[in-house]
Parts: C-alpha cells; sequence; structure tokens
C-alpha cells in the first residue's frame, strides 16, 4: 500500500511540473509580444482617428468624395470588364450619323419615366438602313447600368428584311463638353454586327448620371441643355472577289504549229493562231532574228496567254527534229519570265543548229514548233 501512495505521489508531481512549465511558457510569449501588441493598437487607433475625421471633414463639406464613382453597380463593372476594345477619349468634330439636343435633361429623365425609362430619337438613315438611337438617362435603367447614362442605336427591322443580309457598323457615342468645347466619345473599336436575330447595340456604363447633375462638368449648359449623338459606319461587304487555283489536270495539252518560208520571214515576231488547252486560250510567239540578247544568233521562242494572264505556268517548248524526232525541248516553269512575252527563252536554239541539215531543225524551209501545257495557276473573278 505504501508503495501505490509513493506512485500517486510521483504522478501528481509530475503533473505540477508540467503545470508550472507551461505557465512559465504563456508568460514568456506574452512578454515577448507586449510591444508589438501595443504598436498594432496605436496603430489601429490611430487609422480609425483618420477615418473618422475624415468623414467629419466630408460632411461639414456637405460633398462626398468619389461623387460618381461610388455609383457604379457590380453589374456595371462586369460590363466594362468584357468591353475590352473600347476607347474612351475626346474630340473637336461633332457627330457624324446623328444628333439629339435636350433643352433641360432633368426634365427628359423625369419624362421618360413613362416610356421605359428611354428617349427614343427618330429613324435617321445611314448605310442604306434606318436607325434610332436611345438615351437611358436615369440610374439602373436598363437593369446593371448602375449610375451610368446608356446609349444604344437599333437597326431597323423593315431595312434587314428588304435586304437580309448582316450588317457590320463601327458605333461610336458622344455627348458634348461645354466646358471645353469638345465631344467625349466611346467607340468600340471592332464593326458590331446586326443581322434580323441582333438589332440593338449600345454601351451600358456611356458616362456617369452625376456628370449631367452639375454644370461645372460642362456636360448640361445654359439652363440644362444637354447634346448626344453617334457615328455609324457601316462596313459595305465586298462585291468582288477572286480564286486562286492550280490546274495539273489538263484537257488538250499539246499544240503543233508549223512556219514556213522560214527563210523569207523578214518580220520581228511571228505568232501562231490561238489555241485552247485546259480551258484557258494560248499563243506561241517566235523571234526568228531573235530578240534581246539572243538577236542575231538565235531563234527566240515564248508562249503567251492570250487573255493576258500573269500566272504560273509550266509546259514544255519544243523544236522538231523533222528527221530522226530527236527534239530539242526546253521547259518554263513558273510565273512570266519576259514582261511582254510571257515564258519562254530568249535564246531557245542557235542559228547554227538551226541550219545544221543533218539535225533536221529546218526541213524544206519550214520549222514546227509544239508546246505541251503540263500545270498553270488559275484566277477567277466572282
Amino acid at each position: 500500500m505504501y508503495t501505490e501512495e509513493k506512485k500517486k505521489d510521483k504522478n501528481y508531481g509530475s503533473i505540477f511540473a508540467y503545470c508550472v512549465l507551461c505557465f512559465v511558457l504563456i508568460v514568456e510569449v506574452a512578454r515577448f509580444a507586449k510591444p508589438y501588441y501595443g504598436n498594432l493598437q496605436n496603430l489601429m487607433e490611430t487609422e480609425a482617428l483618420v477615418v473618422e475625421e475624415g468623414f467629419v471633414d466630408v460632411m461639414n463639406s456637405g460633398k462626398l468624395p468619389c461623387p460618381f464613382k461610388t455609383s457604379r453597380s457590380a453589374s456595371a463593372r462586369s460590363h466594362e470588364k468584357l468591353s475590352g476594345l473600347i476607347r474612351r477619349e475626346d474630340r473637336a468634330r461633332p457627330p457624324s450619323s446623328y444628333c439629339v439636343k435636350f433643352q433641360n435633361f432633368a426634365t427628359m429623365a423625369k419624362l421618360v419615366k413613362d416610356n421605359g425609362d428611354k428617349y427614343e430619337s427618330r429613324p435617321f438613315s445611314v448605310g442604306g438602313y434606318n436607325w434610332t438611337l436611345l438615351i437611358y438617362p436615369n440610374e439602373n435603367k436598363p437593369v446593371g447600368s448602375g449610375g451610368y447614362v446608356s446609349m444604344y442605336v437599333r437597326i431597323d427591322n423593315s431595312s434587314l428584311i428588304a435586304n437580309p443580309h448582316d450588317v457590320y457598323a463601327e458605333i461610336t457615342f458622344l455627348t458634348y463638353k461645354s466646358t471645353i468645347d469638345r465631344y467625349h466619345f466611346l467607340q468600340e473599336t471592332d464593326a458590331q454586327r446586326f443581322h434580323l436575330f441582333k438589332q440593338q447595340y449600345g454601351q451600358l456604363n456611356f458616362l456617369e448620371i452625376g456628370y449631367y447633375k452639375d454644370p461645372g462638368h460642362g456636360f448640361i449648359f445654359d439652363g440644362g441643355q444637354s447634346v448626344f449623338g453617334v457615328d455609324i459606319l457601316v462596313a459595305n461587304p465586298f462585291e468582288k472577289w477572286e480564286v486562286f487555283s492550280y490546274e495539273e489536270n489538263i484537257r488538250d495539252p499539246l499544240f503543233n504549229w508549223k512556219l514556213t518560208k522560214f527563210s523569207t520571214c523578214n518580220l520581228d515576231y511571228y505568232t501562231s493562231g490561238s489555241f485552247s488547252s485546259g480551258g484557258r486560250d494560248w499563243v506561241l510567239k517566235v523571234y526568228p532574228n531573235g530578240v534581246g540578247h539572243a538577236t542575231g544568233n538565235s531563234l527566240s521562242l515564248f508562249l503567251l496567254s492570250a487573255s493576258n494572264e500573269k500566272g504560273y505556268v509550266k509546259a514544255k517548248l519544243r523544236v522538231i527534229d523533222q528527221i530522226r524526232s530527236n527534239n530539242l525541248e526546253k521547259q518554263v516553269d513558273g510565273w512570266p519570265n519576259a514582261t511582254e512575252n510571257g515564258w519562254g527563252f530568249e535564246k531557245f536554239i542557235s542559228f547554227a543548229d538551226l541550219k545544221d541539215s543533218t539535225k533536221g531543225f529546218l526541213a524544206d524551209d519550214a520549222i514546227k514548233f509544239e508546246v505541251e501545257i503540263l500545270s498553270f495557276s488559275k484566277t477567277d473573278t466572282l
């Protein structure tokens, strides 16, 4: 029994020692943290005093800090974030498409409350289409605009029915600022697409409504007047375009031409009749006495497009060996290499080879030419 009591006393002693150790640790931590806690408390008290004094100054002055920024709603901020390609600047030039002047902005804002909280202009014509300018002067109209004036344009549905295709237009909304005699504008840099199922486009957050309550900002003037406008630049779709293709399966690729009485050919050049190959008309052109660097020493031979096409051509030009069929062949492969003569060679065959009777190129005072059209590029205008 004495042994059991001794064990209990030993356990109590361990617990007591552990408690003393924890207490000492807590005291040390508290002592170490006291300076920082004091500084933090002083800082919080100072901050609270500054904020309180700031609100007292504002209340005494009768003015609110950032009077227009604070009215922006969460949805307005989201809208502005989505519209990343927007320019907001000032310019001297007035609106180019349509303009609306209100004799009194505040009166208009009250009157339109019975009209869906919007002012709707008379129809006006731009780019062959009828449009309407919509101005929302009241807070949170449309929903999500917060404390902003909203501006929209709407294309007349009848215009789209009469001419049923997409309309692309660059839209700029403007308002006059009298203090600087310029127009404040907000412009979407991308053209907007209008069609039967999307007839309206606008800026939910054009300008804070507060700017139209204080004449000092310049957006209302002369007793409450204000001016709004819009530029609409309709981008007409292209009417003509071209399709470039490359033809390789050529119908009727071969053409032969015989130039007779060669010894009496005294013209600078001779041309074959027009011939069709691959659905295009061509002409062979020969300079008996040569052209350019070949003048006086070689015969020049070229392939031309009868319709003056300037595309890519791959073809084989030949002077026929009329004895052994050992023809002289040269290939063109590229864009025109001669300004007036299309595709070919100034020095196609030398006079020495041409007049060598053993080679068979000149027989009975006649020369035979042949062309084989292998492929060519094609450009069609639609």
